[in-house]
């Protein structure tokens, strides 16, 4: 029985359309899962939108509509870029499902039988965009002297009725959570959080009456939920909480939470504190990635520099921009990515390293072989040192991207692709065509065995085109997951069956920069 794997982005804030850090957590997390299912876990992936809170009830009081007609409309356009993006989530969740408030009151109440949560008087700084409290302490000063929250937006002085969550309570078992485990990566996030942990916690405003969108607060008439504990809890929501056994039982916790860093505090603070006082498992991982800068500078309307991604993926091709955006970041750190940048590594890597490979060894065999494939030559030491190196690289990707070390992964697996490249060089088949056909068919052969396991590899990032290179070489649909790999036999059972290659058609075009760029802002 296949074990078990659970992963979820972070859910988006649908106050404005997707933008390319929204596309990037979204094709990361495909990305694992993806991978995960090729290892042979049995994976559940899940996404959505967190539709609640101030800036969701002002938005739409800005555009003359209610806010459940704003986030129907906006939670579609998160769902187009999931289909554009071919990301194969699972479970969509909207934080406006009746499920989902059944889920968080629940949550609510076993916080509340646990004593952590009591009635009294908030007054502090709010920032409406983070959706946040912050300390006096945290704020930094602002180009007129204003203040703003650490991540730099305005903040107000708010007065209220609030509910509060004993989080005071949970110091010393949150620093002992980190301590003794991976629960914050990468390291560089889970020295943040302790230092901030270590500095002392206040209890937490979990609780607003200004304004009415939100999750009613069981039993507390005019009080709706903190936005972040009705977000936090979809994570349990779209696997039937509170029901017992079934879906939670099978898939919680969560072994991976990914999100973006600007939140990291909400779920590796707050998150456990409040699964810590309802009695729930914590989630196993919490990754905090970094942010994807245009050129170098981070996107801003004011700036007029904000990418629309599924203008990108336009003009340049889902899995180009897949491609790209895993391997040009270090994952966990912030990247930079810009038109020219997509082009010059795409047209390198996938059109002229891989793609090329691919398109010569089919073309060779169909043009030189008639497309039929044989078995039986005998190996030479080259044939089976390529064997080696190709083995090698993908041994490199799978234990990097286990380690979400997608950049390292690629590298090997590119290392890879050029060891065959130097291969199709130094054997030189078109010569051997005309002086030893037999050992030119060796050769071929040997390309074909090594392009197949090169697909198969890369497939998670790239799954549109390597399924389009897969369907022309004769790899059936439920052979192309790692397993698969082991397969020494496949070659033979296509010769058997008759299979032949037939006129290939390349899948990784050549990019042009034809006045890159002007079609991807917005």
């Amino acid at each position: 029985m296949a074990e078990p794997y659970y992963i979820t982005t972070a859910i988006s804030y649908p106050n404005g359309r997707p933008h390319i850090g929204h596309a990037y957590e979204a094709i990361a997390a495909d990305v694992i899962a993806r991978h995960r299912k090729a290892e042979g876990f049995d994976v559940r992936f899940q996404t959505g939108t967190d539709e609640h809170g101030l800036k969701m009830a002002q938005k739409a009081r800005e555009l003359g509509v209610t806010p459940a007609e704003l986030a129907t409309e906006m939670s579609g356009h998160f769902k187009d870029m999931c289909d554009t993006l071919n990301i194969d989530y699972d479970v969509f969740i909207r934080t406006t499902e009746p499920r989902h408030h059944a889920a968080t009151q629940e949550l609510w109440r076993r916080m509340e039988a646990a004593g952590d949560l009591y009635l009294d008087r908030y007054e502090g700084w709010y920032s409406v965009r983070d959706e946040a409290y912050y300390d006096e302490s945290e704020l930094v000063a602002g180009e007129g002297g204003e203040k703003l929250s650490p991540q730099g937006t305005p903040v107000e002085w708010t007065v209220e009725e609030s509910w509060f969550f004993r989080l005071s309570r949970y110091q010393e078992p949150l620093l002992e959570l980190y301590r003794t485990s991976e629960f914050i990566r990468p390291e560089s996030r889970r020295n943040e959080v302790m230092r901030f942990v270590e500095g002392g916690l206040r209890d937490l405003s979990v609780s607003r009456t200004s304004f009415d969108w939100g999750v009613p607060v069981p039993g507390s008439d005019g009080h709706v939920m903190y936005v972040w504990v009705d977000a936090l809890t979809n994570y349990l929501t779209g696997l039937g909480f509170p029901e017992e056994g079934g879906d939670v039982a099978k898939w919680w916790p969560a072994d991976m939470h990914l999100i973006g860093k600007d939140i990291v505090r909400f779920h590796t603070v707050y998150w456990p504190a409040f699964l810590m006082s309802a009695g729930l498992p914590l989630p196993k991982q919490v990754f905090g990635h970094g942010f994807l800068l245009n050129r170098g500078q981070k996107e801003s309307k004011s700036l007029g520099n904000v990418t629309d991604p599924l203008a990108l993926a336009d003009e340049f091709g889902v899995d180009t921009l897949r491609y790209f955006l895993l391997r040009e970041v270090a994952f966990g750190q912030d990247g930079s990515y810009s038109p020219e940048a997509i082009v010059t590594r795409a047209n390198a890597e996938l059109a002229n390293s891989f793609g090329n490979l691919a398109q010569r060894t089919l073309s060779m065999i169909f043009k030189n072989m008639g497309g039929e494939l044989r078995t039986g030559h005998e190996l030479t030491e080259a044939d089976v040192a390529l064997g080696d190196a190709v083995a090698l690289g993908i041994t490199g990707l799978r234990r990097a991207f286990l380690d979400l070390d997608f950049s390292d992964g690629l590298e090997a697996w590119m290392r890879a692709v050029f060891a065959c490249n130097q291969y199709v060089d130094e054997q030189a088949p078109w010569t051997l065509r005309k002086t030893d056909p037999a050992r030119m068919e060796a050769v071929l052969m040997t390309l074909l065995r090594c392009v197949r396991s090169l697909a198969i590899a890369v497939r998670p990032v790239v799954p549109q085109a390597i399924d389009k290179l897969l369907d022309q070489m004769g790899v059936l649909g439920d052979a192309r997951d790692y397993a698969a790999l082991s397969d020494s036999a496949w070659l033979e059972t296509l010769v058997q069956d008759g299979f032949r290659i037939a006129q290939p058609v390349g899948v990784f075009p050549r990019l042009e920069m034809l006045e890159v760029g002007e079609a991807v802002s917005s």
